[in-house]
């Protein structure tokens, strides 16, 4: 197995809830149970965007992060909706847990979800679960994380970039512990597999401040 820094088995021992993880057994379910039990104080994953409600929906607060949305609006001349709105994103991607499952070569999504009660859990866990603004949420799609130097941003004053043409998106440093705290999560507790260039990046994220 490979080599997990000490800093990130002890996170894993505090922040991993098995029991509470097992309770969930539809992505919908944990979603509606994190919207209902998000903090006053929560942040977007990305931006470090203040979330409010309005109704059942969660809104994220632009003005005090600085984002903008990359495209305004759609295709089809309409605002773009995802860009005022709170989606609930995988850090690991479905698409890259599930296709390390047999049930992805068979029929995708979809059938991992008819078919595979582990495959269930793991879309479920929401300790792979974080708010982020939508549009962004649709940008990273299931790109890897990696670092960009010469890619410019192109959210406003959120400090994310995307490659779509590498498909590799880099985040901004305040969420790089983060995210590497759930890949580990996902690799002790589902056997996620990792290559070793992103094991190498997301150990030396594990070891940021923030």
């Amino acid at each position: 197995m490979p080599f997990i820094p000490i800093s990130c088995l002890l996170f894993l021992l505090f922040y991993s809830h098995p029991a509470a993880a097992d309770t969930f057994t539809s992505f919908y379910q944990t979603k509606k149970h994190l919207s209902s039990q998000l903090s006053d104080t929560a942040k977007t994953l990305y931006c470090g965007c203040g979330i409010t409600r309005q109704g059942k929906k969660l809104i994220p607060i632009t003005q005090e992060c600085g984002y903008q949305p990359r495209k305004p609006i759609t295709r089809n001349g309409k605002p773009n909706s995802r860009a005022t709105r709170i989606e609930w994103e995988h850090i690991v991607p479905a698409w890259e847990f599930g296709h390390q499952l047999q049930c992805w070569q068979e029929g995708g999504r979809a059938n991992c979800r008819k078919v595979n009660a582990l495959f269930r859990r793991m879309e479920a866990d929401p300790n792979n679960l974080a708010p982020a603004i939508g549009e962004i949420n649709g940008d990273r799609s299931n790109y890897r994380f990696g670092m960009l130097p010469d890619t410019p941003f192109r959210h406003g004053d959120c400090a994310v970039k995307v490659n779509f043409k590498q498909r590799v998106i880099e985040p901004p440093p305040a969420a790089r512990k983060q995210i590497a705290h759930a890949y580990f999560y996902m690799q002790q507790t589902y056997g996620l597999r990792i290559s070793d260039k992103q094991q190498k990046l997301f150990e030396a994220w594990a070891k940021m401040a923030h």
